[in-house]
C-alpha cells in the first residue's frame, strides 16, 4: 500500500507544480492588462482625448482579446490547446513589447493596444483547456479558479507598477516595465505546456457549436449569463482605477503611488480571492447557488458606486473591494460549468462562439461608460455610467436563476 500512496503523492506534487508555472505564466502576463487604465488620467490629458476616446482604446483591447478567442479556441480543437498556447505566449510578449516601446498617442495606441487584445486572448482559452484537459472534475473548479485567481494578482501588480511609474518615471516606463512581465510569462507558460498533453479532437463542425448552444438550455443560459457577466466587468476593469483616482486624488495622504498601489489591492486582491474562493465553492455548493450570488452582488454594487463618490475614503475602498470581489466572483464558476455542459470534442469551438459573443459585447462596455460620462457633469455622469454596467449584471442574474440545475 505504501508505494500506491507514495505514487499518488508525487503525482499530486507535478499536478501542483504544473499548475503553478501556468498560474505564474498567467500573473505575469496579466501585468500588461490594465496598465492603460491605470494610466488613464495621464494619458487623457498627454494625448488629449476625450472620455469616450479613452474607452475606445480599451474597447479596441477588448475586441481583439474577443476576436482572437475566437479563433484560437477554434484552433485549439484543431491542432491542439498546447500548441496554440505556446504560440501565443510569445506573441504576447513581442506585442506587449511593441505597445510599450511605440504607443505615444491616441491613435497609435487604438491599434497596438488592440494586438495585445489579440495576443492576450490566445493565452486565455488555451489555458482553461489545458486545465480542464488535466484534472478531474472534482478539482477542476479550483484549477479554473487559481488560473483566474492568479491573474487577478497580475492585475494587482499591473495598476501598481503602472501608476507608480507613471507619477514618478512617466507612462512610458509604467508601459516597458508591463510589458517586461509578458516575457517572463511566456518562459512560465512554456515550461507548462511542455508539461501539458496536447489533446486534438475529432474534426466537429463549426456550425454544431453554434447549434449546440442555442438548443441545450443549459449552455444557452451560460451563454447569456458570461454576456452580462462580461459587460459588467469590462467597464469595471476599464473605468473604477479612474474613478477612484479622480474621487480620492486630493484626500489621498499617500501621494499618486500610493494610492495606485491601494486601487490595486481592493479592486484586485479582492478579485484574487473570489476567483479561487468561488471555483472551490462551486465545486462544493454547485454552480448555479454560487452563480446566483455573485451576479447579484455584482449588479447591487454596479448600481450605487457610481453614487459612492461622497463617501469617506476608507468607506470608498472597502465598497471598491467588494465591488471587485463580486464582478469577478462568478466567472471562474462560468468557465467551469460550460467545459462541464458541453461535450469534450467540441469544447474549443463552444467556447470560442461564447467568447466571441460575449467578450465582443462586452468590449463595448468602456466605450458605451465613456460616452455616458461624457453626456453628463462629473458628479451624475460617473453614477449613470456605472448604472450602465449594472443592467449586464442584472442579466446574468436572471441567467442564473433560470439556470437548469447541475446534473
Amino acid at each position: 500500500m505504501k508505494p500506491l500512496v507514495d505514487a499518488a503523492n508525487e503525482d499530486m506534487t507535478v499536478e501542483r507544480t504544473w499548475l503553478a508555472a501556468l498560474c505564474l505564466s498567467r500573473f505575469f502576463f496579466n501585468l500588461i492588462y490594465m496598465a492603460y487604465a491605470a494610466a488613464l488620467p495621464t494619458l487623457t490629458r498627454e494625448w488629449a482625448m476625450t472620455a469616450s476616446e479613452a474607452g475606445f482604446v480599451q474597447t479596441c483591447f477588448f475586441t481583439g482579446f474577443a476576436v482572437s478567442l475566437f479563433f484560437t479556441s477554434w484552433f485549439s480543437d484543431r491542432i491542439g490547446a498546447k500548441r496554440v498556447f505556446l504560440v501565443f505566449c510569445w506573441l504576447s510578449a513581442l506585442a506587449s513589447l511593441a505597445f510599450a516601446l511605440y504607443a505615444r498617442s491616441y491613435t497609435e495606441a487604438l491599434w497596438l493596444y488592440a494586438l495585445v487584445g489579440v495576443s492576450q486572448g490566445g493565452t486565455y482559452i488555451p489555458a482553461i483547456m489545458l486545465v480542464s484537459q488535466k484534472l478531474p472534475s472534482e478539482r477542476r473548479g479550483g484549477g479554473v479558479g487559481w488560473i483566474l485567481a492568479s491573474m487577478s494578482a497580475g492585475y494587482v501588480g499591473s495598476i501598481s507598477l503602472s501608476t507608480g511609474f507613471t507619477a514618478t518615471r512617466g507612462y512610458e516606463a509604467a508601459f516597458l516595465v508591463c510589458a517586461a512581465g509578458s516575457v517572463l510569462g511566456a518562459l512560465f507558460g512554456t515550461s507548462a505546456a511542455n508539461r501539458s498533453v496536447n489533446v486534438v479532437s475529432d474534426h466537429v463542425e463549426t456550425t454544431r457549436a453554434w447549434t449546440y448552444l442555442f438548443r441545450d438550455r443549459r449552455s444557452f443560459v451560460l451563454t447569456i449569463g458570461y454576456i452580462g457577466h462580461s459587460w459588467e466587468l469590462f467597464g469595471v476593469w476599464a473605468w473604477a482605477p479612474a474613478f477612484l483616482i479622480a474621487t480620492l486624488g486630493e484626500q489621498f495622504s499617500l501621494g499618486a503611488v500610493g494610492l495606485g498601489m491601494t486601487i490595486a489591492i481592493v479592486l484586485h486582491l479582492s478579485g484574487f480571492f473570489s476567483s479561487f474562493s468561488m471555483g472551490r465553492a462551486s465545486d462544493r455548493f454547485g454552480r448555479r447557488m454560487v452563480l446566483f450570488v455573485m451576479a447579484a452582488l455584482g449588479t447591487a454594487c454596479s448600481f450605487g458606486f457610481g453614487w459612492s463618490g461622497g463617501l469617506p475614503a476608507t468607506l470608498l475602498l472597502l465598497f471598491a473591494a467588494l465591488y471587485g470581489f463580486a464582478a469577478i466572483g462568478d466567472s471562474a464558476v462560468l468557465s467551469t460549468a460550460m467545459t462541464e455542459s458541453v461535450p469534450q470534442d467540441m469544447l474549443g469551438r463552444a467556447l470560442a462562439v461564447r467568447s466571441i459573443l460575449g467578450i465582443g459585447i462586452g468590449a463595448l462596455a468602456p466605450f458605451a461608460f465613456g460616452s455616458v460620462l461624457d453626456m453628463f457633469e462629473a458628479g451624475a455622469g460617473w453614477g449613470w455610467a456605472f448604472v450602465v454596467l449594472g443592467l449586464g449584471g442584472t442579466a446574468a442574474t436572471v441567467c442564473a436563476v433560470v439556470l437548469p440545475d447541475d446534473e
